[in-house]
């Protein structure tokens, strides 16, 4: 612009009113203000951003360490000792992800209050009630002088990336928790907060004990047929478990002790509880208020998991493919953190040259593989917990006539803003009390008995909970020596450690050998208890043996004549295979589909490949409309209006895409089916998801058209049949996607209803723009819960996905470069970060990055190179 006219400009702008002049300069200083407050804001949310590349100078290095990145920030470390590669992996995980391991570690133990205020006191509760730190505290002494160098050496390296930094220069979430008045400075990082995490772990997929309170519950008002119906048997007819074949498992005959038949307390002659007197009540409250502790890996029946491995027979290269994908809750940051962790030269003091995913906080590799073996887990999910109703009295509780004293403890509560909370944690000979977890859930007693901060107590039972991770054992031993295995042995010897959470174990190796493990500890339970049902606890009878399934006779197998093992988390054994692992097996529909999809292949004499096992994973058939739809094109609509939605089903393959109409409209009738169908009959806590559980449910009741579940009790002098619910569900389900998406069936496309949104979990809920500034979504997707590819969705919910592939891995055994991996979210755990959520749309599309592993496929990867040199 010329003087002349910017003077011409000014000129007429001083000819304006005074009250223009005014608003303007007021306009123009809130322009400045905005431009300097998004200008600080950007620098606020970008000054966390850690250096990746050049030289950082590190006192505790014994020598240099080398950090290189590729083009999703995933880092690969190589050190000359295992001290220093643990020191460098902690220190570089802080880099990345230091908040998110530092609520971790608040959570697991008990503290998450001091963050966040009141609304975490009730998850405090628990956790302290728990004693998931105690336990952890107590494990590492029981821990291989190695693990534990290993432990303090990563430890090190997260106190020296703290050292002299700023809450401010730590992560964004530290600096909007400052803005709401928090007055924080992180304490150093410890083994034990590394360890708790395993009882987190151990938690959230800890078995059946809601499955245990919902049986309970619905036996108040049914007979024991009808529960039976809401929890199908394994269908072993139909679905294939983990070893079909039990023989060679290397077991004991099914005399062995520990078989025990399903039946409820009281039904075989023992004391049991009435189950009418408010035990249901008591323990269905135990099980909403244990639902405050965080899910750090998601809850629910989505929860699960695919593995497989394939022997080289079957493939194209002629070496084993393996394949995993953990199903876990959404989040943000991801729950799992990707590396590469190198020896640049292998020896007895430095064993380690492996690449995989670990979590935010923990060291090592959890899942991956090294130059020899791979690994993935799906969750074996045993019955590993019992809860056990107890009479208490003031400060005792009856057990076999006898009034034995609980076993008390004080517990310091921190609030952010409150003053600080005193409770009383008790246990009995079972385990701790969850009953005492707040004031309603109290068992028998008084205030003066028990001492001045305990809640006040009504009549009821006490409820304990018998849990095997609350022993302690030396599960991190299991971790690192995976990561050096070698061989099967090796491999097996590590699996023995590997005590809670029990896993399946999936295995392959570089020599063509594939493999299968069932590690943990497993309870054996006394004649006549499978766990099914709370018991007694005043009664010993009722008791665990104090015994363990031996690890020799866990199931086991190594190649399979099959030529593969899948492990879905289905039953692992045959029905005579003589130790109760659990009564609550998925019902295998993931399972069968993925070894119905290998077989296929195997028997059109086709060769796998990566991209074979890819496809597999991203397979979303829905195991329910074969079953269903044939049902559903029974009826005939009142109107070509709701015809329309009808007539989508009649050529529809039964995949979930996310532009399938037909899919949309089906997944919305069995919402609305299971609505129609239980609402009534179930109490709001317990009606459908939707999941595995309830599709083996209604694929029963569909071969039943009179059964009492399909009648609505809110009808008086109408008997509804299957029949008439179908037609409903039709109609309701057309209704509903005119009003959500289009009255045009057209329009209709599955990925609309359901999305996944990476919420962070600590930070932003209720606060539009921190929600902004941290979460990514939503965004569409296919598949389902019941699908291979597991995006599950929570019925009386929504369409929203809850629990999704966490990460998606397949490991090339001929040539380990050639292997994928993707994550759902990105590296980092900084908004601002370019790897924040930068592998979201890979994994939304079903696709995968490369997975380099060996020097050269790494260094030619790199974008970043950082040196970490040892001084100060």
């Amino acid at each position: 612009m010329t003087s002349s006219r910017l003077l011409g400009r000014l000129d007429t702008f001083r000819g304006w009113p005074g009250w223009a002049r005014v608003t303007t300069y007021a306009v123009a200083a809130l322009a400045l203000v905005l431009v300097v407050v998004a200008v600080g804001a950007v620098l606020v949310v970008r000054r966390p951003l850690p250096q990746t590349d050049g030289t950082l100078t590190v006192p505790g290095l014994g020598a240099e360490v080398e950090v290189l990145r590729d083009a999703h920030g995933v880092p690969q470390i190589y050190a000359d000792d295992a001290t220093d590669l643990f020191y460098a992996q902690g220190f570089v995980q802080a880099q990345d992800r230091f908040f998110d391991m530092d609520v971790r570690r608040h959570v697991t133990a008990g503290r998450l209050a001091e963050l966040v205020g009141p609304a975490a006191v009730e998850s405090d509760l628990t956790v302290r009630t728990l004693g998931w730190r105690r336990v952890a505290e107590r494990e590492f002494d029981l821990l291989e002088p190695t693990t534990r160098s290993y432990l303090e050496a990563y430890s090190d390296g997260v106190n020296a990336w703290l050292r002299g930094r700023s809450t401010t220069a730590m992560s964004v979430e530290y600096t909007l928790l400052a803005l709401g008045g928090l007055d924080y400075r992180p304490e150093q990082w410890t083994p034990v907060d590394s360890l708790a995490w395993l009882k987190a772990m151990a938690w959230d997929l800890r078995g059946n004990m809601d499955d245990e309170v919902a049986r309970t519950r619905l036996a108040v008002d049914r007979s024991p047929e009808q529960v039976d119906e809401l929890y199908p048997r394994y269908p072993y007819g139909r679905h294939e478990p983990v070893l079909p074949d039990s023989g060679g498992t290397g077991v004991a005959p099914r005399t062995a002790p520990g078989w025990a038949t399903a039946r409820p307390d009281g039904e075989d002659g023992r004391d049991g509880p009435d189950r009418r007197d408010g035990a249901g009540d008591a323990l269905e409250a135990v099980r909403d208020h244990l639902a405050s502790v965080p899910a750090l890996l998601g809850t629910g029946d989505g929860l699960g998991s695919n593995a497989w491995a394939v022997s080289g027979e079957h493939t194209v290269s002629g070496e084993p493919l393996l394949a995993n994908d953990p199903h876990l809750g959404v989040s943000q940051p991801a729950v799992w953190y990707q590396t590469g962790l190198h020896c640049r030269s292998l020896s007895e003091d430095c064993p380690f040259d492996v690449s995989g995913f670990t979590f935010a906080g923990f060291p090592g590799v959890v899942i991956g593989h090294n130059r020899d073996v791979a690994w993935g887990m799906t969750n074996l999910d045993p019955d590993v917990t019992d809860l056990f109703l107890e009479k208490v009295e003031g400060k005792t509780y009856e057990y076999d006539g006898e009034q034995l004293p609980l076993v008390e403890r004080d517990e310091e509560i921190r609030v952010e803003g409150e003053e600080t909370r005193l409770i009383t944690v008790r246990s009995t000979r079972h385990g701790p009390l969850l009953s005492d977890v707040s004031r309603e859930l109290s068992s028998v007693g008084a205030n003066a008995e028990v001492g001045p901060d305990a809640p006040e107590r009504g009549n009821g039972y006490g409820v304990a909970l018998a849990w095997t991770a609350l022993t302690p054992r030396p599960t991190a031993d299991a971790v690192f020596a995976l990561g050096r295995a070698r061989d099967w042995d090796d491999f097996r010897e590590a699996a023995r450690d590997f005590a809670v959470p029990s896993q399946n174990l999936v295995y392959a190796d570089r020599d063509g050998n594939i493999g299968y493990q069932a590690p943990g500890d497993v309870p054996i339970r006394r004649s006549g208890r499978d766990g099914r049902y709370p018991a007694a606890g005043w009664d010993s009878r009722n008791d665990w043996t104090g015994r363990l399934v031996p690890f020799e006779q866990l199931p086991s197998r190594l190649n399979p004549a099959e030529g593969f093992v899948v492990s879905a988390n289905q039953a692992v054994t045959t029905p005579d295979y003589p130790f109760l692992l659990t009564s609550d097996w998925d019902r295998g529909y993931r399972s069968q589909r993925i070894r119905r999809l290998l077989e296929s292949r195997i028997d059109a004499g086709a060769q796998l490949d990566v991209r074979t096992m890819q496809r597999i994973q991203t397979d979303t058939r829905n195991p329910m409309g074969p079953v269903l739809v044939p049902y559903l094109m029974r009826p005939l609509m009142t109107s070509e209006y709701y015809a329309d939605g009808q007539r989508l089903l009649l050529d529809w393959d039964f995949t979930q895409t996310p532009d399938s109409a037909a899919a949309a409209y089906f997944d919305t009738v069995w919402r609305t089916l299971l609505r129609l169908t239980f609402h009534d009959e179930l109490p709001e806590s317990l009606w459908p998801d939707g999941g595995q559980r309830w599709v083996a449910v209604v694929s029963n009741l569909l071969r039943q058209p009179d059964s009492q579940w399909w009648d609505d009790s809110t009808t008086t002098g109408v008997v509804e049949d299957r029949d008439q619910i179908l037609a409903e569900a039709l109609e309701q389900a057309r209704d509903e996607l005119t009003q959500r998406l289009s009255v045009s069936p057209r329009q209709w496309s599955w990925g609309r209803l359901h999305q996944v949104e990476l919420r962070h979990q600590t930070v932003g809920r209720g606060s539009p723009v921190a929600a902004m500034l941290l979460d990514r979504g939503p965004e569409a997707v296919g598949g389902g819960g019941t699908s291979v590819n597991a995006t599950a969705w929570t019925a009386p919910e929504g369409y929203a996905v809850a629990t999704a592939p966490s990460m998606r891995m397949v490991v090339d055994l001929a040539d380990l470069d050639a292997s994928r991996w993707v994550l759902l979210g990105g590296a980092s755990g900084h908004p601002a970060s370019s790897h924040y959520a930068d592998q979201l749309d890979t994994w939304l599309r079903g696709g995968s990055l490369a997975w380099p592993f060996s020097r050269e496929a790494v260094q030619a990867a790199a974008e970043d190179r950082l040196l970490l040199r040892p001084g100060g």
